[in-house]
């Protein structure tokens, strides 16, 4: 473990063009679409599902870009790509109705492409690397309602060789050309930013309000296998650092960009070096904790931005559930259990070898099963990331500030304001 916190400014840091000269600017609009959860507080469990179906092809698929760019020797020992995830039963009966597929939680903001810019409404995620959004040649259903992307219209639209490709089990895909253009976010500016704009767009993302997806993880997941926005906006002088923020919330929610904002945190920021290579934000040496016991130890643990869940080996979250009275599992296939609402702890910590990051109990309940049962945000699923490896997403990161640092190769944490 060891503590910085000497990168503050004000919400992102802005940049000019020719030569860079960088400001103290606004935030990025950040906000939370939750469909895990109706107005009702029920959960929405056929989203549920699909968060988990998204989560495994994800996942499977950075697992195959990894091989293909580093090799998967280069990683954690037991890390494997898993064989391709079908499409649950219940969901593959909506394929043939458009833009009626669930979507789950996840958080948004606005980027533009291209010179002049076009807007488009962004997932940034800590757990992928690549940027994909519609292009104006897709006419699927799917892509109806979303910007779209023409290159015909940017004066800095390069067309670049090869493709790009999400594939999922039901025969969808993700898939389209690749383009490099300028992007920008809330005035930090790369130019030559490979990306795709993307001719086919899975049933998972038709009634999503984002019109695509920003990964902010390393190279070494990259389907296109280019370095993300970030880091080229950090090489080209128009970010200051290397680093980014966030803060999940009800309200309030930001990114930014070129180091942390000191005015959503208390303290210092706790830093922790990042394991398994250049791949995921992923840090080591992790204790599951309840209160002063701990539950599980010598964990690997990646923070992805991309997902309510908390992952664990089916095993130790197992385990764990048995210090929850009356938890059980609720669906094997997922991994999900519930519990009596009143009987959740309200210490569940995850910890490095410093302080305990509690998750509150309100954000450890993914939502109301029954008017006295609740189902946990931590879930038993390989995924194939390797052994001992847990995946934290924001029903865990919504209770600190994190901070992600491409120059120290570390991930923090801090208590939130």
């Amino acid at each position: 473990m060891f503590v910085n916190s000497s990168l503050v400014a004000l919400a992102l840091v802005l940049s000019a063009s020719a030569s860079p000269t960088l400001h103290a600017g606004r935030t990025i609009d950040y906000r939370k679409d939750n469909a895990l959860v109706n107005d009702d507080g029920m959960l929405n469990y056929e989203a549920a599902v699909e968060q988990v179906y998204r989560d495994r092809t994800k996942h499977r698929h950075n697992l195959i870009n990894m091989a293909q760019n580093i090799g998967l020797a280069q990683y954690n020992e037991g890390a494997e790509v898993q064989p391709p995830v079908e499409r649950p039963h219940t969901l593959s009966r909506r394929q043939a109705e458009p833009l009626t597929d669930v979507g789950e939680s996840y958080w948004y903001g606005g980027i533009s492409i291209g010179t002049p810019g076009k807007n488009f409404n962004i997932d940034f995620d800590t757990g992928s690397a690549d940027l994909w959004v519609p292009s104006v040649n897709c006419t699927s259903s799917y892509c109806s309602s979303k910007n779209k992307y023409n290159p015909a219209s940017s004066a800095s639209s390069s067309s670049k060789p090869g493709s790009f490709m999400i594939g999922y089990a039901d025969g969808s895909t993700v898939s389209g050309p690749i383009y490099a253009d300028t992007v920008s976010v809330a005035g930090i500016t790369a130019t030559s930013q490979y990306f795709s704009p993307v001719t086919t767009i899975s049933p998972s993302f038709g009634s999503q309000n984002i019109d695509g997806i920003l990964g902010l993880a390393y190279r070494s997941l990259s389907s296109l296998g280019q370095n993300n926005f970030l880091v080229n906006a950090k090489s080209q002088g128009t970010a200051k650092n290397g680093v980014f923020g966030f803060k999940l919330a009800q309200s309030g929610s930001s990114l930014y960009l070129g180091g942390t904002d000191s005015s959503k945190y208390a303290g210092s920021l706790e830093y922790h070096p990042v394991t398994g290579g250049r791949t995921y934000w992923q840090i080591g040496n992790g204790k599951l904790v309840i209160g002063s016991k701990t539950v599980q130890s010598g964990l690997t643990t990646i923070i992805d931005s991309g997902t309510s869940i908390i992952y664990g080996p089916p095993s130790q979250v197992a385990a764990f559930y048995k210090n929850i009275p009356g938890s059980r599992v609720y669906d094997s296939s997922n991994g999900f259990y519930i519990f009596p609402c009143l009987a959740l702890p309200s210490n569940i910590a995850f910890n490095w070898g410093g302080k305990n990051w509690v998750i509150t109990s309100a954000n450890f309940v993914l939502g109301r099963v029954s008017s006295t049962q609740c189902m946990g945000a931590i879930s038993g699923m390989n995924l194939g990331l390797g052994n001992n490896v847990w995946l934290l997403g924001d029903s865990f990161m919504k209770n600190v500030y994190s901070a992600f640092s491409f120059d120290q190769n570390a991930v923090g944490f801090a208590t939130l304001r």
